[in-house]
């Protein structure tokens, strides 16, 4: 898929002649043509069935008008099935299955289903073995039957030319009984890792009669337990030179309440077998997860060590949860092709047949990719309930007591296939060079370059982001992305192997020194001293590495000491942190006169005190975004005599740009991003001579607030400003450019816990995720997974958080092959109505506490029935705790609203009493608060309503805005 037209990406530099790989289900051979076919009805004479396999465009199979019809095809022996084609006439199914069978009377099972039916010609990728294949339609689309001009079915399971079946089972057997035990190994007992709370039985595992195996999750009196089956073979590989494809047909578990579900399908390492200690350096493909009944799935390679490492553990190179349609309700296709055809090899993972991800061996690096793919694996189905990845994706603890016993993960056809060719020549990691590098500021006034080893050097680079130890998982990449310097914020012991891979992938490393900020730079010798030595050591050790460009002494310390001093300290202070830079300078200087020094400031306003207090410098350095297009004037201004160079920089950041309509700033759209960047960069580029090239800001991977805002590769996906760089660069990726959100839409305000639209242009086939951050409303920044419904291509309904606030809503979409576009919006989440009327309003209130002192105080009671929500009753910080509303006379109440400030209550109850003192009845009670806006319906009277904390849901007290008590 491709969001631009390669036209355009050719005006803009950035579209090359990519081939994608083949699907994994291209047409193999045509069976079905011309084969006796027979149908449940016709509509007439001359719409027989054997007119959907005559091969003629122009005659059709129609059915009578009604539900429930079929047509089927003999293909005279059992055949190994991998693709259909559907070409409908006008009358289409909106529902419909695809069926084998032996016999063509008995043990139908579904490798395809739907309940969104499209009509047109329909490609469905599917995997199973039958001599008869049926098309079964459920629902019709129209007021007339079901009309098909042509029902083709092709042959070879995985039916590209050159596949070899190597193992398959479409579980056949009765209903109830067990899979075959030659195939498959059952497993009993908990699951070896991860968390989840459920045992593995055999009950829980059984043939549907149907061609399906059923994992089936149970909760009997809080006890849970589930299904998990291994293949009993550990040697599905890929063969040098070869592909490995492991496919199934699956559908998810559909249940009303699926928190804490979990079901996946799964290849694993053969080590991983008897030594669980071995994960993850022996591999785990992710072919199909699922969690908490949300209609996405993502697909991982898991691989390298733990945590962190080079496959971003515990979380892995994943394509993050996207969008899969109705496969709560219907059977998909998922699979995975591991190639080894190519230098660089690759695992593509698709549904029916379409890309939704791809890894590559350049990725994680030569010698973790062979640890983790290039050997056997056995296959997994897993339904597993609660756990970490449930646990992460609701911010909770999952399964809750209200999550839906009885799902079912149901699994039709497996089959793995191999295809051998020519090994090509393997990936390998560059050798470091050996020798030094003598870098230098070269010419005069106004005419200044660097020189490396005395060749001209002009810097093209970005700030590095991702840990030392992972950087050969990223100077491939670094590389198509034609950089040829990053810059660390700090050099230590940890740095070889960022200098190491660097250098040998020809790229330089500007080595950073971290001062503290807001140091006492005039007295605090102690602090200047050891660092000082620490700084001297670092330099000894990597002056002779050849990845070293120059050495970068602090980060924005200039203008962060005004957050701690003011006036004439702040003053000293600077001057005093000039000064201190020169010492350093000098004593780098003295161990390593190979490498210019220099020292990065927040903004060219540091440069008069380095003018001042700084001449051992032999460059200075600015971190500047909105306003970078200054600098070359600032510096003029300055009337300077040293170069610069720009160390971060990109589009305008969060304290540069207007606000929105609820007042938080507006982030810069995908569009506006890339053209941030090609600004700035050719706004550095301009100043010939003086200014020596940027590291633009940020290649690292932190799917975040400020990772969605600036880093190119955000969550380990191609941001649409990574092209910028690369075109900017002169960089040639292994991927054409992903897709473009042009356009979103939500509404300025929406109620809390309640449905919203949110609404995006994309053009081109991609996936979706939906995400919120509370950056404006307690200064979080990590996402959080929205919870949402997909209601049409690109629009979505979406429960909006329940804590009062301005929130940001994201929309991600992915493209199959690395790439993602992210827009977001700002939306104002407000007290939702309720009907009636709020009888504790402004009524007298009493509470067990309140606190009288500190920030803000005092929090007296009567502010929660006040009706506003900007003040807010607080108690002290021990359980238990109440706040009470005196009505003024018995009031029959049928509604609560509460309105939690952050600290929230976990359980408590509501109860009413006729005089405040005794006779309390409890109308609502609670173990499981969540705090934010919280309301519920009630049937009790009293003239007194009191709320009684028993267990906080933080190590603060309770605090209400708001204790509504409706009639």
């Amino acid at each position: 898929m491709k969001a631009l037209s390669c036209a355009l990406l050719l005006v803009l530099g950035l579209c090359a002649l990519v081939l994608d790989p083949p699907p994994v289900h291209a047409a193999g051979t045509l069976l079905s043509q011309g084969r006796p076919a027979t149908a449940s009805s016709t509509e007439g004479a001359g719409y027989a069935a054997g007119n959907a396999v005559d091969g003629d465009p122009n005659t059709r199979w129609a059915s009578s008008w009604h539900d429930d019809q079929w047509v089927q095809v003999d293909l005279g022996s059992s055949q190994a099935i991998g693709q259909v084609v559907l070409q409908w006439e006008a009358a289409y199914a909106s529902a419909f299955e695809i069926q084998l069978s032996d016999d063509g009377n008995t043990g139908w099972r579904d490798v395809y289903a739907t309940t969104t039916g499209t009509g047109g010609t329909q490609t469905l990728s599917v995997s199973g073995t039958g001599r008869y294949v049926r098309m079964h339609g459920s629902k019709r689309a129209t007021g007339y039957g079901f009309s098909l001009w042509e029902f083709q079915v092709y042959g070879g399971g995985a039916s590209q030319p050159g596949w070899t079946p190597v193992w398959t089972d479409n579980f056949p057997g009765a209903a109830g009984s067990v899979p075959n035990g030659a195939n498959w190994i059952t497993d009993t007992g908990p699951n070896p890792s991860s968390g989840e709370v459920e045992t593995n039985t055999a009950a829980n595992v059984a043939l549907d009669g149907n061609g399906h195996v059923n994992l089936t999750a149970v909760n009997s009196g809080g006890n849970w337990t589930s299904g998990r089956i291994e293949s009993q073979r550990t040697d599905f590989a890929a063969p040098a030179g070869g592909q490995l494809m492991i496919t199934a047909s699956i559908k998810q578990p559909d249940v009303s309440n699926a928190l804490g579900y979990w079901p996946a399908f799964r290849a694993y390492g053969s080590a991983y077998r008897g030594n669980v200690g071995a994960w993850p350096a022996v591999g785990e493909t992710d072919i199909m997860e699922g969690v908490n009944g949300r209609a996405q799935s993502s697909e991982t390679l898991h691989c390298g060590t733990v945590p962190g490492g080079n496959c971003n553990e515990y979380n892995g190179v994943t394509s993050g949860l996207g969008t899969c349609g109705d496969c709560q309700t219907a059977y998909h296709t998922y699979a995975e092709v591991i190639d080894r055809t190519l230098s660089d090899e690759q695992i593509r993972f698709t549904i029916d047949g379409q890309q939704v991800w791809q890894v590559r061996e350049s990725q994680v690096g030569v010698s973790t990719w062979q640890a983790a793919v290039d050997h056997g694996f056995f296959l997994v189905f897993d339904l597993a309930i609660g756990g970490g990845y449930p646990n992460t994706v609701c911010g909770c603890t999952s399964p809750s007591p209200q999550t839906s016993s009885g799902g079912v993960l149901s699994i039709g056809s497996v089959g793995v296939y191999q295809s051998t060719g020519a090994v090509p020549p393997p990936l390998s990691a560059p050798p470091v060079p050996g020798g030094s590098s003598v870098v230098k500021v070269t010419g005069g006034q106004g005419n200044w370059g660097l020189s490396v080893n005395g060749n001209p050097y002009y810097i093209k680079g970005v700030t590095f982001g991702p840990q030392s130890a992972t950087a050969d998982a990223h100077m491939q990449d670094l590389r198509e992305l034609g950089v040829n310097t990053v810059r660390t914020w700090g050099t230590d012991a940890s740095s070889q192997p960022l200098l190491d891979r660097a250098a040998a992938n020809g790229i330089k490393v500007i080595n950073g020194f971290w001062l503290n900020q807001g140091t006492d730079f005039v007295n605090d010798t102690a602090y200047e001293d050891s660092t000082l030595a620490s700084i001297v050591q670092q330099v000894d050790a990597y002056r002779n590495h050849p990845g070293v460009l120059m050495w970068d002494v602090g980060n924005e310390v200039l203008l962060t000491l005004q957050n701690t001093y003011s006036g004439a300290q702040l003053e000293a202070e600077r001057n005093a942190y000039a000064r201190y830079v020169e010492r350093v300078a000098q004593a780098i200087h003295a161990a390593d006169p190979n490498h210019p020094v220099t020292s990065t400031d927040a903004w060219t306003g540091a440069w008069p005190y380095y003018k001042a207090n700084t001449p051992s410098l032999d460059l200075y350095a600015v971190n500047s975004y909105g306003a970078v297009c200054t600098v070359r004037q600032d510096w003029l201004n300055g009337g300077y005599t040293k170069p610069y160079i720009v160390t971060e920089s990109g589009e305008p950041g969060e304290w540069e740009v207007p606000g929105d309509a609820n007042g938080v700033p507006t982030e810069p759209t995908d569009q506006q991003k890339v053209a941030g960047y090609a600004n700035a960069w050719n706004c550095v580029h301009g100043h010939t001579g003086v200014a020596l090239g940027a590291t633009l800001f940020n290649y690292g991977n932190e799917n975040d607030f400020g990772g969605i805002w600036f880093n190119l590769e955000p969550g380990g996906w191609k941001f649409p400003t990574y092209y910028q760089v690369a075109q900017l660069y002169g960089g040639s990726p292994s991927t054409p450019a992903g897709p473009v959100i042009t356009d979103m839409s939500v509404p300025q305000t929406v109620s809390a816990g309640r449905q919203f639209t949110v609404s995006v242009a994309v053009p081109g086939t991609v996936r979706y995720n939906l995400m919120y951050t509370s950056k404006y409303v307690d200064g979080g920044t990590t996402l959080r997974y929205a919870d949402f419904i997909q209601t049409g291509a690109n629009s979505f309904s979406v429960t909006a958080p329940n804590q009062l606030g301005v929130w940001k809503v994201y929309v991600y979409a992915y493209d199959g092959h690395g790439n993602v576009a992210v827009e977001t919006r700002s939306i104002k989440v407000t007290v939702p109505p309720v009907n009636g009327t709020n009888v504790a309003l402004g009524k007298p209130t009493t509470a067990s506490s309140y606190q009288q002192t500190g920030n803000g105080a005092p929090y007296p009671p009567s502010n929660a029935v006040d009706g506003n929500t900007g003040t807010r009753w607080a108690t002290d910080w021990s359980d238990p705790q109440w706040i009470q509303v005196d009505l003024g006379q018995t009031t029959a109440i049928h509604h609560i609203q509460l309105v939690w400030e952050s600290a929230y209550g976990k359980a408590y109850t509501i109860q009413v009493s006729p005089d405040g003192v005794s006779n309390w009845t409890t109308i609502h009670s609670t173990t499981t608060g969540a705090g934010g806006v919280e309301d519920f319906d009630v049937s009790g009277s009293g003239r007194f309503v009191r709320l009684t904390g028993t267990q906080r849901g933080t190590t603060y007290g309770y605090s209400l805005y708001e204790f509504g008590v409706y009639q």
